[in-house]
């Protein structure tokens, strides 16, 4: 069976490296907010290019830390809205309502499969204070289109940026290359282990240049509090571990090798499936995508699933059910456009995701494209 990421193999990679990050920890007897922390904040916002980075428990806690320390700061209040793509993973969506705002939803372009810059304008209304880009699958959501829209309409972007790790966007005059994570007011990162850089467990940050932002940010999860039994806000626990830095500091040093590999499994796959019955991404609008996950589409993909599970190959779908149509989003919190989400409910019915990562052997590769290419 091909797995659809064999999590052990990725770690074995460079299983010493990490085996002795860990015993290092272990040994030095400081296990939380201590120098790895510190050494995994300084060398992940020299990555991204950004002042700061704000180490915290998980991917969604950084998007909520964020918008919260912006209600902090009277940037935002209870019943603003925010424009997030509507084919998202639900965290998204979650942040956005745990905080009292409100969620606008806006269709994707399906070639992308990232939010439609050309929909956004029109779902912008007097409560509208930010954009919420998902860099869906390891493709970049962010365009030059939507940073026009953010600035003459005065809108923060926060991008979620929990699977495009070494991610970059380029300008449409070429000159301007920079790392998804850097290209909005703030960015949210999530660690998981199956991410493009995933630690032994939870793990998030977020990535901002904003100062008041990162102070604010830092103090909410650790309590609300930035000085010892001293509480500015009324805060939660967000922090991350010693443990998981370190293992992160590891694994980030071999992340743009990582997405290399992964890019090349991602063009085989794409010039080696010619099944007529399966549209796979197009390099030409994945140019830069970092491929955290391979969607393919199919109509009739629990079908296409089944028939690859018999042939030895394992798939995931993300996501079986949107966002929209959820039970805990049954009592209209979420404002949806007057047309419906086709586009969404597409990619829903139809998506499915093959194994694509930096530990696949070429033979493995091959295995899936010819399974693919019998169904």
């Amino acid at each position: 069976m091909i797995k659809y990421l064999d999590l052990k193999a990725v770690t074995a990679m460079h299983g010493k490296e990490i085996a002795e990050a860990v015993q290092r920890v272990v040994e030095g007897g400081w296990y939380l907010l201590g120098e790895e922390v510190r050494r995994f904040e300084e060398q992940y916002a020299a990555y991204i290019g950004t002042r700061h980075c704000i180490a915290c428990s998980n991917g969604l806690d950084a998007l909520y830390l964020t918008l919260r320390a912006w209600k902090e700061l009277g940037v935002l209040a209870d019943g603003d809205e925010v424009i997030v793509p509507a084919n998202t993973y639900i965290a998204s969506i979650l942040a956005i309502t745990d905080n009292g705002l409100r969620p606008v939803l806006v269709e994707p372009r399906i070639g992308t499969m990232q939010i439609d810059d050309s929909l956004i304008e029109a779902a912008i209304t007097p409560r509208t204070r930010a954009i919420m880009l998902v860099h869906l699958y390891g493709n970049c959501a962010y365009t030059d289109r939507i940073g026009d829209i953010a600035s003459r309409r005065g809108l923060k972007i926060i991008e979620d940026n929990a699977q495009a790790h070494g991610c970059r966007f380029v300008g449409s005059e070429q000159a301007t290359k920079r790392l998804t994570g850097s290209l909005g007011d703030a960015a949210a990162h999530s660690f998981y282990p199956g991410k493009n850089l995933g630690a032994l467990g939870d793990a998030g940050a977020v990535t901002t240049d904003d100062d008041a932002l990162a102070a604010a940010i830092r103090s909410i999860a650790n309590y609300g509090s930035s000085r010892k039994y001293v509480f500015q806000y009324c805060g939660r626990n967000c922090r991350i571990d010693e443990l998981q830095a370190a293992v992160l500091s590891v694994k980030l040093r071999y992340l743009d090798a990582d997405n290399a590999r992964r890019r090349e499994v991602a063009a085989a796959l794409i010039s080696g499936i010619t099944n007529p019955r399966i549209t796979s991404p197009s390099l030409d609008l994945w140019r830069d995508a970092v491929w955290h996950i391979f969607p393919v589409l199919c109509a009739d993909r629990d079908a296409l699933q089944q028939h690859l599970a018999a042939c030895g190959v394992h798939t995931l779908i993300h996501y079986p059910i949107p966002p929209h149509r959820q039970e805990c989003y049954s009592k209209g919190q979420l404002i949806l456009p007057h047309g419906g989400l086709p586009i969404t409910e597409q990619i829903h019915r139809e998506e499915l995701s093959l194994p694509c990562n930096q530990v696949m052997t070429d033979a493995e590769v091959q295995q899936v494209i010819d399974a693919v290419n019998r169904f």
